[in-house]
């Protein structure tokens, strides 16, 4: 562990800090924090800033009720810029948005980025439009009695090929199961982040758990 001693502030007395969705990963906007700023989010364990703009210190959430819950700050090797995990009650974005960086300007032509929310959005849109010829519409069109079907099937799928010890084969089966299950997200209205947040409740109590054995 560092102090804040260590830390290289720039000639105005701030060092950037870049703020992270601890659950969705998902960078939520950059500020500035200065050395009371960033005493006061140790203190309070709520992201501080200072604003520039107005030349005063910003408790994020402090009147709009979108309070940030720092989970880490780690300085990256320059000790010249911070990386904040958070817990966030609402949008990061002063413009009402989850993130502040929702404006595209270049994407590559021979590489592709994937996650899960991509995907969910991307299935989401299928069921909203619903286009003729796609596979997922026509699970849409079905209902979830043939989308809980098509999920129990691929379990049956993953055991089998788990079973049979075939690593490839697995991979291929749980990549289905996944989407199927997505499929049955959307349909039920259950967000990534609803999943992501319930595992990582599992995980700090696992993580208590592990320490209450570790002291008897």
């Amino acid at each position: 562990m560092i102090n804040i001693d260590e830390l290289k502030f720039d000639e105005k007395g701030l060092i950037p800090a870049v703020v992270v969705d601890a659950v969705s990963k998902k960078v939520l906007t950059v500020a500035y924090m200065n050395r009371e700023s960033l005493a006061i989010s140790m203190e309070k364990g709520l992201t501080c800033f200072w604003s520039r703009s107005r030349q005063e210190l910003w408790l994020k959430g402090e009147t709009s009720g979108n309070y940030q819950h720092i989970v880490s700050i780690t300085a990256d090797c320059d000790k010249d810029a911070l990386l904040v995990m958070v817990e966030k009650d609402g949008p990061a974005c002063h413009l009402g948005t989850d993130s502040c960086f929702s404006n595209p300007l270049w994407y590559s032509d021979s590489l592709s980025e994937f996650s899960l929310q991509g995907l969910y959005d991307l299935l989401q849109g299928r069921k909203e439009e619903r286009p003729e010829g796609s596979y997922t519409s026509y699970l849409f069109d079905k209902g979830i009695d043939k989308i809980l079907k098509k999920v129990g099937e691929e379990c049956t799928e993953v055991i089998i090929a788990s079973k049979a010890d075939d690593k490839k084969e697995t991979v291929y089966e749980v990549a289905d199961l996944a989407y199927h299950v997505m499929v049955m997200m959307v349909q039920m209205g259950i967000s990534v982040e609803d999943v992501q947040r319930e595992l990582a409740s599992r995980h700090v109590i696992d993580h208590k758990v592990k320490q209450e054995k570790m002291t008897q």
